[in-house]
């Protein structure tokens, strides 16, 4: 912890804090929780590029009703947001929560795939030059974007990203180019959805944009986030298109492997590969 990051949240908020302890959680940046004698808990993160994850936070806010974070101030170093506490893991019940909440949240629309500004994800950049063409957007700036970002930093092979040019040249054979594009959240891991009891209360770290919705729910599946139970009822509201799981879960969550390479390399290449490879690349 920064030896001032007490005097700086007590120059902010007017109140020297009582107590200043880590959370986990955080692969990215170190995420605190600051505790007070008189005033509600806060979480002070500190990282780089904090400013867009205000930014995204507050568009949820004023945009949508999911249940995340009050910004109290930002810089691009350091965020201090309302503290959600999570006094439980997801459950079935949670998850059909978590189903209502996110459809929810992709019905809101936009006449184009990607966002006003660029955002970031685990930290990194993520662009969102508005697009007509969803396959377009996917291929060039979520699938080739950030496997030339982890070749630059050598943590990509040449032949692997040989590989991925080679499919996202045939990628529209399996990706849509017309899809209605609807608000994610963008970063669906176990680990940025905070429960207290059967409910959802939170979700953090957003990575915003217009998107086939079909990308989140492919996420939401890479780590075991949500299973059958989230499933089930987010198709009562909005049903998922046949070839989905069979097909394009796979294909989408390259997108995430390629964030993870970027950030940790090692397994996830090899990830990355099978899906290649089960494709014919």
């Amino acid at each position: 912890m920064p030896p001032d990051l007490n005097a700086t949240i007590a120059e902010l908020i007017g109140q020297e804090p009582l107590e200043i302890t880590p959370l986990t959680g955080g692969s990215v940046a170190e995420v605190y929780k600051v505790t007070f004698t008189d005033r509600p808990t806060l979480v002070a993160k500190l990282g780089e590029g904090l400013e867009l994850e205000a930014r995204m936070l507050g568009y949820l806010g004023e945009k949508s009703n999911l249940p995340v974070p009050e910004v109290l101030h930002t810089s691009d170093e350091l965020l201090l947001m309302s503290y959600i506490s999570s006094r439980s893991s997801l459950s079935a019940a949670s998850q059909t929560h978590a189903a209502d909440l996110l459809t929810e949240l992709h019905s809101i629309t936009a006449p184009q795939f990607g966002f006003a500004w660029d955002s970031v994800i685990g930290g990194l950049a993520q662009p969102n030059p508005t697009t007509d063409n969803w396959c377009e957007f996917f291929r060039d700036h979520r699938l080739l974007y950030m496997a030339g970002q982890a070749h630059r930093q050598g943590r990509l092979p040449d032949a692997v990203l040989g590989r991925i040019e080679e499919f996202c040249g045939h990628l529209s054979d399996w990706i849509p180019g017309s899809a209605q594009p609807s608000l994610i959240h963008g970063d669906m891991w176990g680990g940025n959805i905070l429960c207290q009891g059967d409910k959802v209360a939170g979700f953090v770290d957003p990575a915003i944009y217009f998107a086939d919705a079909e990308i989140e729910l492919a996420f939401s599946t890479l780590f075991s986030t949500f299973g059958e139970a989230f499933f089930a009822r987010y198709q009562e509201h909005r049903p998922i298109a046949p070839g989905f799981f069979e097909e394009r879960r796979d294909i989408y969550n390259l997108y995430p492997l390629l964030v993870h390479v970027n950030l940790f390399g090692g397994s996830y290449i090899t990830s990355v590969e099978t899906t290649l490879k089960r494709f014919g690349y």
